[in-house]
């Protein structure tokens, strides 16, 4: 089995962690979550382990020894090793207000800081229009996290996150507030205030603002690249699952990927593609061909099923279907020369949730020869 494919696997199926004494990973929040970060080879990704569908998978692991280092199995036979990272540092440190760090911002893969900053939306807990994918209050109820993240609080971890564990960017997105900033406001104050403590990358996300002069905005304050997600694109899935969302039509969002790229760049502006929420795979190649020629990242991201949510038994993509969606989005990434490595900052820059770096990878090897 080649990597992208076993990549890919992994993050369909799941890993089952039994008999560990202490799975770790992050369980709720916004976005995708209940994942622990696995390394194998020199590629970390997210993969699911604290949801129904990981129970079970075919896929296994042994608990690691004190370097992290494990066995992985598929079906009881040995596949290769695998590497936990470790704890960070910084989330033995708490704020100068007595915030733990680890409930300010939390390590993804094992180089990137992210945060919500706002922890709740306009939307969450209403049925008529709540995403029903996200979990961004489950972890608050669950008091893993603070409601509002402030900028100094923002600004200490960041700075540690960067001198105790080399940290390389940072993540900030945020719940929708009733504004019609859509959030874009919180989110210059704290990347003025990260800024001004460490030298690092940061992406910003949020819904497209009422006014697009947010988003000078945002890169006047620091920000160096922007999300924008759509999640899902084909309408009748839209409405079914993210009732709210909905009422900001697709081409909205597309009148505001393209002012965003004339703000911050070709290829400095991404957004999330969740794969296997009903969507078609011609759907999703053809918004992301067309995201591709505006100069927008489409970040195709397999469906997790989160516990605690209204599709927490919803299936996972199957390994077949996102294979063959990552090839031709990975190809179309390639050509338009969009690629993850020329982003300044973001969640497609570090690829975890998704194999799709190793489909681009290889479409831009496979040009190459």
């Amino acid at each position: 089995m080649n990597i992208p494919e076993l990549l890919t696997e992994l993050q369909a199926y799941g890993l089952r962690l039994d008999g560990f004494s202490d799975k770790g990973g992050r369980k709720g929040g916004a976005g995708p979550t209940d994942h622990k970060a696995v390394r194998l080879g020199d590629t970390t990704i997210m993969v699911p382990v604290h949801n129904a569908a990981s129970l079970r998978s075919p896929y296994s692991a042994e608990e690691p020894n004190l370097l992290g280092v494990s066995k992985l199995f598929k079906n009881e036979t040995f596949v290769g090793m695998i590497v936990f990272p470790k704890q960070p540092k910084f989330y033995s440190y708490t704020t100068s207000d007595g915030v733990p760090f680890w409930k300010i911002a939390q390590l993804h893969s094992h180089n990137v800081l992210a945060t919500t900053v706002l922890q709740n939306c306009v939307r969450y807990g209403d049925k008529s229009t709540s995403c029903q994918f996200c979990a961004i209050g489950e972890s608050l109820k669950q008091k893993r996290t603070i409601s509002y993240k402030r900028p100094f609080q923002l600004a200490e971890v960041a700075r540690a996150a960067v001198e105790f564990d080399g940290i390389e960017q940072f993540v900030l997105t945020t719940g929708t507030p009733s504004t019609p900033d859509r959030g874009a406001k919180v989110l210059c104050e704290s990347v003025r205030a990260i800024k001004a403590s460490v030298d690092i990358p940061i992406q910003v996300q949020c819904e497209p603002p009422a006014d697009f002069i947010w988003f000078e905005r945002l890169k006047e304050a620091g920000a160096d690249a922007l999300g924008m997600h759509l999640e899902a694109v084909e309408e009748d899935v839209r409405q079914r699952i993210m009732p709210g969302k909905a009422e900001v039509s697709v081409s909205y969002y597309m009148d505001a990927f393209k002012a965003a790229v004339a703000v911050f760049g070709r290829g400095q502006v991404s957004t999330y593609l969740l794969a296997g929420l009903g969507d078609s795979e011609e759907a999703l190649i053809s918004i992301s061909r067309e995201l591709v020629d505006i100069g927008v990242y489409p970040f195709v991201v397999p469906f997790v099923p989160v516990s605690g949510t209204p599709l927490e038994n919803h299936p996972a993509p199957d390994h077949a279907f996102m294979q063959r969606v990552l090839s031709e989005v990975g190809s179309l990434i390639a050509e338009g020369e969009i690629t993850s490595t020329k982003m300044k900052a973001g969640c497609a820059k570090c690829g975890a949730c998704s194999t799709l770096k190793s489909f681009e990878k290889m479409a831009k090897t496979m040009a190459l020869a």
